[in-house]
Formats: C-alpha cells, sequence, structure tokens
C-alpha cells in the first residue's frame, strides 16, 4: 500500500463517520450541548471540517473550500471568516447553527478537495515542510496525521453526543 492510499482510507473514515452521525438528525439535536456545555455536534462537525480544511488547503497551496466555494456565506455565522473554531467560548460554540444537510455539503466539498491533493502525494511528498513555526519544523506527513487525529476524534465526540441524545443521556 502507498502512502497516499493510506491517507485516502484515513480522511474517508472520517468522512463515513461525519455522515452517519448527521443521519437523521433534527436541528435540536444538532444544537443540544451534553451537560449544558459541552460541543453541540453541530460545532464539532463544523470545527472538524473547517480543521481538516484549513490545514488541507495551506499545505497544498490552494485556496479554503470555506471561501472558494462560498461556504461562509452560506453558513453566515457571526464569526470571523477566517475562524475555525480554536479556543471558542460558549457563545461561540452556540453560534454555530446549521442544518445537517449544510454541514454535510461543506464537508464533502472539504473532502473532495483532500482527496484531489491526496491522490497527487508520493511517497516522498511527505518530508516537505510545510510550518516551519514549530522545533522541529512540520512535514507534510505530520501535518496530515496531526489533522487525521484531531478530525478523528471530534467525529468521535459527535457520534457519542448523538448516541447519548438517542439513548435518553
Amino acid at each position: 500500500m502507498k502512502s497516499n492510499e493510506l491517507l485516502l482510507d484515513a480522511f474517508g473514515r472520517i468522512r463515513d463517520i461525519v455522515e452517519v452521525t448527521l443521519e437523521g438528525l433534527d436541528d435540536e439535536s444538532l444544537l443540544r450541548r451534553p451537560a449544558g456545555r459541552g460541543n453541540s455536534i453541530a460545532w464539532l462537525i463544523w470545527h472538524l471540517s473547517r480543521v481538516e480544511d484549513a490545514q488541507l488547503a495551506s499545505a497544498a497551496g490552494l485556496v479554503q473550500v470555506w471561501t472558494s466555494q462560498e461556504f461562509a456565506g452560506r453558513f453566515n455565522l457571526p464569526l470571523p471568516q477566517r475562524d475555525t473554531g480554536y479556543g471558542h467560548s460558549s457563545d461561540k460554540v452556540d453560534a454555530v447553527q446549521a442544518s445537517p444537510q449544510l454541514l454535510l455539503e461543506y464537508y464533502d466539498a472539504v473532502h473532495r478537495q483532500t482527496v484531489g491533493f491526496l491522490d497527487t502525494l508520493g511517497d516522498g511528498d511527505l518530508d516537505r515542510i510545510v510550518d516551519t513555526r514549530w522545533n522541529p519544523p512540520v512535514t507534510l506527513g505530520v501535518r496530515l496525521v496531526s489533522t487525521i487525529a484531531d478530525c478523528l476524534q471530534h467525529v468521535g465526540q459527535a457520534a457519542y453526543a448523538k448516541g447519548l441524545k438517542h439513548s435518553g443521556g
């Protein structure tokens, strides 16, 4: 198996879990915050989509789907356009509201851009430095793995929150 095939599989699993998690949810379920203070499913799916979009676009030298495909306008959130959700207060978590359809449309568009980029990669590309702000500098391979880890964590949280709602918790 080539490294890009492994990465495609990992990002594909995120996409599959996003779809299953959003399936059958209404707006109320999307906005429910576990224990009244946890992150809502809407925020978690939006955030992981923004993270993958921002990280992959930067590493690939592409424009983020958020702006290039006008999702920022479609979501119409009261947040700065470049916001990805890092460090959000409770009020900002509440501000992220969208339908399951819009959340899935955005993630699918991000995923298509991710797949297009990953399809072009060879094993040697993973050693390319993509961020010199860290010591040691971050390679493309490390950035992709950290993005996968972050997105899987958040989609797992969203799936768990959905299970809480459907189990009466």
